[in-house]
């Protein structure tokens, strides 16, 4: 048996110790967002069309309300059930709770939800 080496071997333990502290923040930690989700903001006449980059996670899932102005996209991204247990070599896509707050211009909107090359796509129709 040949021994183990030392770098790969505090890699390990390092990776593994990052996923044991991530499950328990979920189950103990904080509720806020801990990420914000890139977005693209497009306008035209009659609509405001934001490409939120949330890769994996449904559109359903995606709560969004205006709120004093404010669009406020919010949820969670997490790993699939089948792969929780997996060790992790990389993860650079954000895990856990998300919200980004977007300011609109005044006005009225109705908002729906699409996928979109990727992306969570909302609509916001102005009124």
């Amino acid at each position: 048996m040949q021994p183990k080496n030392p770098l790969d071997w505090m890699l390990s333990e390092a990776l593994d110790s990052l996923t044991r502290a991530e499950r328990l923040r979920q189950q103990f930690g904080r509720q806020e967002a801990c990420w914000e989700p890139p977005i693209d903001v497009l306008e035209t006449e009659h609509e405001l069309l934001i490409l939120v980059a949330l890769p994996g996670v449904n559109p359903d899932n995606v709560e969004t309300v205006i709120h004093d102005g404010v669009l406020v996209i919010s949820g969670q991204r997490t790993l699939p059930a089948e792969l929780r247990n997996a060790r992790i070599h990389r993860l650079e896509l954000p895990q856990g709770r998300f919200e980004r707050r977007i300011a609109l211009p005044l006005g009225r909107y109705a908002i729906s939800r699409f996928v979109m090359d990727g992306c969570v796509a909302l609509r916001l129709a102005k009124s």
